[in-house]
C-alpha cells in the first residue's frame, strides 16, 4: 500500500433519472430517503445468505486457502518482476476457472527496479552490521559502496537548519512514529531533502508502528533537479542507537552499499472480471486490491488479503445464484506499490464512463477482522450506506467511518464517485507492512471470512438498489 491523504473534490454529475435512476447534481429522486431504507430492510435475507456462505458454510476459509496457494507458489510479486507476471496469469486462470465473466487482461506500462545486493555497516563508534532494505525506485552506489560520516536528524526541520553539517554525510532520519500518514513523508522525501544539502545518502527509520529489528521498505520519490542519491531503511532499533549516539557526541561511521539497478518500463496487466449487471450492465460497482507487492515477504497482508477477498466477493455472490442489476466488477490492480501506476492508466482508459460508477472500493489495509466501512461521498450517500451497514449485524460490522481511499481508486474519488476502503486494525497492519513479515503467517482465515462477508454484502447491495448512489 502506498498511502496518501487527499482532500475529496466533488464534480458534479447529470444524468437521466431514466439511466438506472441515478441522482447527481441538481437531480431530484423521486423517492423518500425512508423508501430507500425500506428497499435496503429487504435485502436483509440476501445478507444473512452471503454471511452464512463465507462465514459459516462451505466457503468458510475459502479467500484464506485462495491465497495462500498463490502466495506460497509464487512468493512476492515486485512491479516488473517475472513473479508478479506469473501470479497474473494465474489469477486470469483462475478467475476463468471460477465461472465468472468478461474475465480478460488490460495491458499497462509499470517501472521495473531491482534491489540487486545491499548492506549496511556502522563502521564506528563500534562495528555493527545493519538490517538494511533499500527503498523503490532508488539509485545504487558505486561498487565499493558509500563510506561516509553520519548526520542523525528527527525531522526536515532540522536537517534544515543543520544543513551545513549535511554535506558529503549520510543523513539518518530518525523521525518519530505518531502515524503513518505523517512518518511516511520522510521515506517519501527524504532522499531528496539529503541531497538538496549536500548529503551523499540516506537512511530512513522503517515506518512502522512495532519492530522487532525489521526493515520496512515502500517508495521513494526523486525530484527533477536534485541529485538522485541512493536511499535506504533501517531498524527503527538502529535509528534510535544512532540518535543515542549521537547525542552523546560520537562520531559515527558507516559503509552503505547498494545494488540497485532501474529499467525501462515493463508489460503488465491490470486483471479484470466482472458478474454482468441483469438491468443496467453498463453501470459498474467496482470492486478491488492490488495483486503486486514489495519483493520481501509473500506480500500476503499487502495485498493479497485485499486482492483475494475481492475475488471472493464475487464468487460469493455467482454461488448464490445472485446477479445484480448492475455490473459487479472485480480489477486486480498491478504496480501499485509504485504509486497507482497500473490504476491510473485504467482510470484514463475508463474514465469516459465516470457517470456509470455507482461505487468504487478497495481493500488495502489488511483482512484482519473489520472495525467498518471508510467512505467518501455525499451526504446523502453515506446515508445510505450507513443503512447498507446496518444489513452486517449479524457479524458486528456495522460502523462507517471518514476518508474512504485507497492509492487506486482515489482517482475516481477526486473526480466525485463515490468510494469505499475496509477499515480494521492498522497497528497490527503497520506492525508486518513492506517487511519480511508480511507472510500468511499473519493472516487469519476467520477474520477473512468476515471481511470477505462485508465486502460481498456492501457492492451486491450498493449494485442491486434501484437507484446509484447520489454525488455530491
Amino acid at each position: 500500500m502506498k498511502f496518501h491523504v487527499f482532500v475529496f473534490v466533488g464534480v458534479v454529475h447529470l444524468l437521466s433519472l431514466n439511466s438506472g435512476k441515478a441522482v447527481y447534481g441538481n437531480g431530484i429522486s423521486q423517492r423518500t430517503f425512508q423508501e430507500i431504507k425500506e428497499e435496503i430492510a429487504c435485502y436483509g435475507d440476501v445478507a444473512k445468505a452471503i454471511i452464512n456462505l463465507a462465514v459459516y458454510g462451505k466457503a468458510q476459509n475459502r479467500s484464506y486457502e485462495r491465497l495462500a496457494l498463490l502466495v506460497d507458489t509464487v512468493g512476492p510479486r515486485l512491479s516488473g518482476s517475472k513473479s508478479l507476471e506469473k501470479a497474473i496469469q494465474i489469477m486470469h486462470q483462475n478467475l476463468q476457472e471460477d465461472g465468472l465473466e468478461n474475465v480478460h487482461l488490460e495491458p499497462v506500462k509499470i517501472p521495473h527496479w531491482e534491489r540487486g545486493e545491499e548492506s549496511a555497516v556502522m563502521l564506528e563508534p563500534r562495528i555493527h552490521k545493519m538490517a538494511v532494505l533499500g527503498l523503490g525506485g532508488s539509485t545504487g552506489t558505486p561498487p565499493e559502496g558509500i563510506t561516509a560520516e553520519v548526520l542523525v536528524v528527527t525531522s526536515f526541520d532540522e536537517l534544515q537548519r543543520r544543513a551545513p553539517e549535511a554535506r558529503g554525510k549520510i543523513v539518518v532520519y530518525n523521525q518519530p512514529y505518531t502515524s503513518y500518514s505523517r512518518a511516511v513523508q520522510y521515506r517519501v522525501q527524504g532522499a531528496v531533502e539529503a541531497a538538496k544539502v549536500g548529503a551523499l545518502a540516506s537512511l530512513i527509520r522503517s515506518v512502522a508502528s512495532f519492530s522487532i529489528y525489521s526493515p520496512h521498505t515502500g517508495i521513494q520519490e526523486y525530484q527533477d533537479g536534485v541529485p538522485k542519491i541512493p536511499t535506504a531503511c533501517i531498524t527503527v532499533e538502529d535509528a534510535e542507537m544512532m540518535s543515542r549516539m549521537a547525542s552523546r557526541g560520537s562520531r559515527i561511521v558507516i559503509q552503505l552499499k547498494m545494488g540497485a539497478k532501474n529499467y525501462p518500463d515493463a508489460d503488465s496487466f491490470n486483471t479484470v472480471a466482472e458478474i454482468i449487471g441483469s438491468k443496467y450492465p453498463e453501470q459498474v460497482v467496482l470492486v478491488s486490491g492490488h495483486l503486486d507487492s514489495w519483493d520481501v515477504g509473500q506480500g500476503a497482508m499487502d495485498d493479497g488479503g485485499g486482492a483475494f477477498i475481492s475475488w471472493e466477493a464475487l464468487s460469493l455472490i455467482k454461488d448464490l445464484g445472485l446477479r445484480p442489476k448492475r455490473t459487479l466488477r472485480l480489477v486486480l490492480w498491478t504496480a501499485e506499490e509504485q504509486g497507482g501506476i497500473g490504476a491510473l492508466q485504467y482510470y484514463q482508459l475508463h474514465k469516459a464512463n465516470i457517470s456509470n460508477y455507482s461505487l468504487v472500493m478497495e481493500s488495502d489495509l489488511g483482512t484482519f477482522l473489520p472495525s467498518g466501512l471508510q467512505f467518501t461521498g455525499s451526504d446523502k450517500a453515506r446515508a445510505i450506506v450507513e443503512e447498507v451497514m446496518c444489513l452486517l449485524q449479524p457479524i458486528n460490522v456495522t460502523q462507517v467511518f471518514r476518508a474512504g481511499e485507497g492509492t487506486d481508486i482515489n482517482f475516481w474519488i477526486q473526480a466525485g464517485v463515490p468510494g469505499a476502503s475496509l477499515l480494521d486494525d492498522l497497528y497490527k497492519y503497520f506492525s508486518f507492512h513492506h517487511s519480511h513479515g508480511d507472510t500468511m503467517t499473519v493472516m487469519d482465515p476467520k477474520q477473512m471470512n468476515i471481511a470477505a462477508a462485508v465486502w460481498a454484502v456492501v457492492s451486491y447491495v450498493i449494485a442491486d438498489m434501484e437507484e446509484m448512489l447520489p454525488r455530491s
